[in-house]
């Protein structure tokens, strides 16, 4: 995936090779930041609003002082796109640290915050979504707040990885049997027509479109019920999901090498893929049900 040439910093744009920030920059010596990942189809933003609101809250969270007002964020993200000439599928990662200071656990004194965005391409996981992926199990040793989007993500990292080693795209996520959610997405357990998630707490992500995944249940009568469930009720699922940015709606057809019902996406997990299509405007040309 190739990083387009602009990118977006706490003072202005600068070209991708001459970015740098002191080795005291307390992002890569404290994880001391928040991040997000804001999707982009045809050149538009989807779900921006969502993504920039959750930014502001994990920076309250977090007391890191936002160098922008959300208003001035907007204008910043569409020069991004402007300035890159986006009109493809594409993603932007953007994060925002304390700042650079000698390196000590209390926060400096009077440090500005520093910022960078970049635009990378991001084609949609076409096959993927119509087909269905494997996952794995793993134990949940993540903090407590994981509703605040942090750079403490080595957990994440090290789940993912054990999950791409046994050839899975994902691991779900749980805390002695209780599903909280994946590596990198929300998951959901489907059952006689009803949707069931972890509930919004802190201990999870609130995931921008496992919000949007609410949205459509409640729009196609779909009963969504934020009521956790256990490992061991996952051989019982009709169908399984997950939901993220980048993954959208992705059907979950096999968990630790065994098969979801009969192995293929499932009528409630295709009816939420149909309605996040139309939301996110694709057209139908790009739309995995045209294939």
């Amino acid at each position: 995936m190739s990083v387009y040439e602009y990118v977006l910093t706490q003072k202005d744009f600068v070209h991708k090779n001459d970015l740098n920030y002191p080795f005291e920059e307390r992002g890569l010596q404290f994880g001391d930041g928040i991040y997000e990942v804001i999707r982009v189809y045809k050149g538009r933003y989807y779900l921006i609003e969502e993504h920039v609101e959750r930014l502001f809250r994990s920076a309250e969270a977090v007391k890191i002082k936002m160098p922008f007002t959300k208003q001035d964020f907007y204008h910043q993200l569409d020069e991004l796109l402007q300035k890159n000439k986006i009109n493809t599928d594409a993603k932007v990662y953007l994060q925002i640290t304390r700042g650079s200071a000698p390196r000590d656990h209390a926060f400096p004194i009077s440090t500005d915050a520093n910022l960078y965005a970049y635009v990378q391409d991001l084609p949609r996981k076409e096959d993927l979504m119509r087909e269905g992926v494997s996952t794995i199990t793993q134990p949940d040793v993540r903090w407590d707040w994981c509703y605040i989007k942090s750079l403490n993500l080595l957990p994440n990292v090290i789940a993912k990885q054990e999950a791409s080693e046994a050839g899975c795209f994902e691991a779900i996520l749980h805390k002695d049997g209780e599903v909280t959610e994946c590596s990198s997405s929300n998951a959901y357990f489907v059952k006689d027509g009803k949707v069931y998630t972890h509930p919004a707490k802190k201990n999870i992500l609130h995931g921008c479109v496992r919000m949007k995944v609410e949205q459509f249940c409640k729009e196609e009568g779909i009963p969504f019920i934020e009521e956790s469930f256990r490992i061991e009720d996952i051989q019982f699922a009709d169908e399984l999901f997950l939901s993220s940015s980048t993954a959208e709606v992705m059907p979950i057809i096999e968990v630790d090498g065994k098969k979801v019902k009969e192995g293929r996406p499932g009528p409630v997990t295709r009816k939420i893929q149909e309605k996040y299509e139309k939301d996110a405007k694709i057209g139908e040309e790009a739309s995995i049900f045209a294939k």
